[in-house]
């Protein structure tokens, strides 16, 4: 077994939730070098518990909070509410609760699938991902400063792979555009269920969305000045897709205000289908130096 497969299993590990209850699931956590549980498993961990409750029905959208950080060492415990089942929208409110208090709590809207009006934007003009590198996620100065568990997941050998269409230099950081593209899928071969497709999407669409915020400002998190972590995470499901081919991941972050960065996202598969869109704000401040 490679160590891609063993990423790809590992993570196929996260998202079988165990049933404890009519409503009530719970997942393990996997440290990949954060200081804390990693956003995108616990979002991508509280829209399966929400699809396992809907049937014949995929998730639409999702709104998510953030409130606590989470514990790598312990389970959490996803609680469903099954606030309403109609015609062709079912609602549900999901609170993962770790150490007996919420740590997050997520809005997920299902509806039956239906025909009606099409248009999108049109997918940036890049090039295709058989001729960018793969250099991974991050830039080479910027994915050494990390720790060996976080290399692990986002590099070569991790579950997913990232090509890079352009980058920064943490380590000499100058204020530029903020927008940034990058091609990624996953390292494996999945089933058909569009609901791990869907909750696996969720997951990746976590990795470095709300750091976009930072490159006008010409800052890095190398240079440990920096505090930057996620409030919420929104997120809107507009056609089929698979997780296992390529898609392109377009950044873009119209604002920062207040201690708030806010950034954006559209993923498209390499036909040019718009499959999903992403929303994320975060606190990003600048450390006071102590006098």
């Amino acid at each position: 077994m490679t160590l891609q497969s063993d990423a790809f299993h590992e993570i196929l590990k996260l998202m079988q939730l165990e049933p404890l209850e009519v409503n009530l699931f719970r997942g393990i956590s996997r440290d990949i070098g954060t200081e804390r549980v990693f956003g995108g498993q616990v979002l991508a961990q509280a829209l399966l518990a929400a699809s396992y409750t809907v049937e014949d029905r995929q998730a639409h959208s999702l709104h998510a909070y953030f409130l606590r950080a989470g514990d790598h060492d312990a389970p959490i415990v996803y609680s469903v509410d099954r606030s309403r089942d109609g015609g062709s929208f079912s609602a549900r409110r999901v609170v993962a609760i770790q150490h007996g208090r919420p740590i997050f709590t997520l809005a997920a809207s299902f509806q039956v699938e239906e025909e009606g009006l099409e248009h999108q934007f049109d997918m940036p003009g890049v090039p295709e991902p058989e001729e960018v590198a793969p250099i991974g996620l991050l830039a080479r100065d910027e994915f050494d400063h990390l720790p060996k568990s976080m290399q692990r997941w986002l590099g070569r050998f991790g579950p997913f792979e990232f090509r890079a269409v352009r980058g920064s230099d943490p380590d000499r950081p100058v204020p530029q555009p903020p927008f940034k593209e990058l091609w990624f899928k996953l390292h494996g071969q999945l089933d058909d269920d569009p609901r791990l497709h869907r909750a696996l999407l969720a997951y990746v669409s976590d990795f470095h969305l709300v750091g976009t915020a930072t490159l006008p400002h010409g800052i890095s998190w190398v240079q440990g000045n920096l505090i930057i972590a996620s409030l919420d995470h929104a997120m809107w499901f507009h056609r089929d897709f698979r997780l296992d081919d390529w898609l392109l991941y377009v950044w873009d972050s119209p604002s920062s205000s207040g201690g708030r960065g806010l950034a954006r996202g559209m993923i498209y598969d390499r036909k040019g289908r718009l499959v999903a869109s992403t929303a994320q704000e975060g606190v990003i401040r600048l450390r006071k130096e102590n006098k």
